[in-house]
């Protein structure tokens, strides 16, 4: 972590319930142009790097491609928007000019009738990775709140929704899958928070700090911006994806607590339902036995005991699940 001093206390609850807020007191000077944040290393062959570049010509930006484009704004009930595209570099750690460019979409959130005024920015990092940002259709929720006092942006995050695509269709204009891990290593969270530094330069006045909102792997990018670039911002809201920043605190250790975690929840789920004990064994077993290990499914796809598993992802974890998986268990099943 940068050596940047942080305060850590609860976010104001006008705007919402996160596990932590941290603040720096980092202050940015007027139009500073952002850092870049990784230390990628240059690309290993000029036929990689034309590929690169002939890519990011086809899907998104050319060098005549302006920086910044704004829309113009338009409604929602209670909401007034406006998209935004940059221009950005693939890869930060050379020089600019030399970069192969990709677009990126960002849209801006206002309150009706707050257009023109003097609000603070809130940037929002979207939780995956892989998901673009939400898609506002009226005043509610999380963003509505937040309208009251910010100036909300939804960046979408390179690789994702309206910036420049990560598809099966533009990674097979790679040859080997070498090329195609060489060409992922620029989506990963450095360049995320490089993309926002542009971005935040481009949009809030003077170039200064923001608040930076990030929801699950949007939290780990978050905390990559602290590290990576803290004089861009005013304060941090996580509302998850911490990742292990303590002393000890590895992938294994927090492994070991998701596996107990999961075994307890198991437990309980169990406890109160304990009819399902038998059902979810029988389930187990005629999957396992099946031809191929599993049963087709209409999408095509094939379930097996470890997919069957993946039920509780959500249904172990939320405030409903429990009533939803034992649902399944007992009309999917054939019970009901």
């Amino acid at each position: 972590m940068h050596s940047c001093k942080m305060l850590f206390n609860y976010a104001p609850p006008s705007l919402i319930k996160p596990v932590l807020h941290f603040t720096s007191s980092f202050a940015l000077s007027p139009r500073a142009v952002p850092h870049p944040v990784n230390k990628i290393p240059l690309f290993h062959s000029l036929r990689i790097f034309r590929t690169f570049a002939a890519m990011s010509e086809t899907n998104s930006a050319s060098d005549s491609t302006p920086d910044h484009i704004s829309g113009t704004w338009y409604s929602v009930p209670g909401l007034r928007l406006r998209d935004h595209r940059f221009t950005v570099p693939l890869d930060y750690s050379i020089d600019r000019n030399a970069s192969p460019k990709i677009s990126v979409f960002a849209r801006e959130v206002v309150s009706v009738g707050k257009e023109e005024h003097l609000l603070p920015y809130l940037l929002y990092l979207q939780g995956g990775p892989g998901f673009e940002c939400p898609r506002p259709t009226e005043a509610s929720g999380w963003i509505h709140k937040a309208c009251e006092e910010f100036r909300v942006i939804l960046m979408d995050q390179r690789g994702t929704g309206l910036s420049v695509p990560l598809t099966p269709s533009s990674m097979s204009q790679l040859d080997s899958a070498e090329e195609v891990a060489e060409y992922l290593k620029y989506f990963r969270a450095d360049n995320i928070v490089n993309d926002a530094e542009f971005i935040r330069v481009c949009l809030v006045p003077e170039a200064g700090p923001w608040t930076v909102l990030g929801q699950s792997y949007g939290g780990f990018c978050s905390v990559t911006y602290l590290s990576f670039a803290p004089q861009g911002l005013k304060q941090v809201l996580l509302t998850g994806g911490i990742p292990p920043i303590g002393n000890g605190c590895t992938a294994d250790s927090v492994y070991r607590a998701c596996y107990a975690q999961v075994i307890h929840q198991n437990e309980k789920y169990y406890k109160r339902f304990p009819q399902d004990v038998e059902i979810v064994h029988e389930v187990v077993k005629y999957l396992a036995e099946s031809e191929g290990g599993g049963v087709l499914l209409p999408s095509g796809g094939l379930l097996t005991p470890r997919g069957l598993q993946t039920l509780g992802l959500s249904g172990l974890g939320s405030s409903s699940g429990f009533e939803r998986v034992c649902t399944i268990c007992l009309r999917g099943f054939g019970i009901l």
